[in-house]
Parts: structure tokens; C-alpha cells; sequence
């Protein structure tokens, strides 16, 4: 690798998940204290609309906040350098994995969402460095649905997914060559 490649967070695509989030929590809030008005064909219990109230408030309020605090975040979001991939783009993010610990990138595509798998030689290395319950968890919950705890979107980076995916295979390949 000749320089050091940064991608930065994108502030307008963290502005728009954040304003849907607050939409969702309004929305939310108003199932929950209002159960009756929004009985419907699908919620027709006023207990099972303040469920999916109380639901999406938790939910999109923990988003909202993790937005709020990534949209002042002046960390690069992924940085992809000589000793690996330091990924700083969302909640479950590790810090830097080694390229010697990649053994392959493969994509997950979930609701037309496309995601990038980093598969490593050593997932529990990188599992322990969760900085939460939360993102533990949900390593733990990858490495058992697809085979590693590591995954990279383009959601909140100034990049496309397909760019992205280029970038790391491209480097991957010159790791592997030498």
C-alpha cells in the first residue's frame, strides 16, 4: 500500500437517519400513550400497539442518540492502511483489524441493505474488544449467523458499498500476493 487511505463519516446521511429515527419515535410515543387510535387489521390489541410504541421509542431513541453523538464524532469513519482496516463507522465498530487476521470479505445483502463480512482467523480477538453489552451481543449474534463478528456498511461513510468493497478486496489481494 503506497498512502494511507480515509474515508470520513457522512454527516448527511447520519442527518437523514436521524431524522427518521425521530420520526419513529414520535410515531412511537403516540402509539403508546394513544393505543385505541391505531387499532388496525395488523395491531388489533390496544396492549400490542403500546408494545410496538414503547418498541420503537427504546429503539429509534438508542439510534437517535448514537446519531446525535456520530454526527460530532471527528474520528475518520474507515481507515484502511498498511496494517489493516481501523472501521469507526458504526455502533459495533472494533478499531483496527489486522490484515493478517483476514482470511476474506465476502457481502450479506439484507433488504436491499449490502453489507461487507470480514472473516477472520481470530473472531473471539475482536468480539472482546466490544466497548458495550450491546455491540458484544451483537458480534456474537454475526459470528454465529454468518460465520464472523465483523461487518463494514457504507451506511454512514462518504462512500458507495460497491466502492468500499472494491477498496478492501483491492488491498486484501495485496496482502495475499506478498
Amino acid at each position: 500500500m503506497k498512502q494511507k487511505i480515509e474515508i470520513p463519516l457522512s454527516k448527511t446521511k447520519m442527518t437523514l437517519f436521524l431524522m427518521g429515527a425521530i420520526v419513529f419515535v414520535v410515531m412511537g410515543v403516540f402509539f403508546a400513550m394513544e393505543p385505541a387510535r391505531f387499532i388496525s387489521p395488523v395491531f388489533r390489541s390496544e396492549g400490542l400497539v403500546r408494545i410496538a410504541g414503547v418498541a420503537s421509542v427504546l429503539f429509534f431513541g438508542l439510534g437517535a442518540v448514537y446519531m446525535l453523538r456520530k454526527l460530532f464524532d471527528k474520528k475518520v469513519g474507515l481507515t484502511i492502511c498498511e496494517a489493516g482496516i481501523t472501521d469507526n463507522s458504526s455502533a459495533v465498530s472494533v478499531g483496527l483489524i489486522e490484515w493478517q487476521d483476514i482470511t476474506g470479505v465476502e457481502t450479506l445483502e439484507i433488504a436491499s441493505n449490502k453489507i461487507l463480512l470480514v472473516h477472520t482467523n481470530n473472531p473471539e480477538k475482536y468480539m472482546a474488544r466490544g466497548t458495550n453489552i450491546f455491540s458484544r451481543k451483537a458480534m456474537q449474534a454475526n459470528h454465529r449467523m454468518y460465520g464472523t463478528p465483523l461487518s463494514i456498511t457504507a451506511n454512514s461513510l462518504q462512500i458507495t458499498y460497491k466502492e468500499l468493497e472494491r477498496l478492501v478486496c483491492e488491498e486484501l489481494e495485496n496482502k495475499s500476493v506478498r
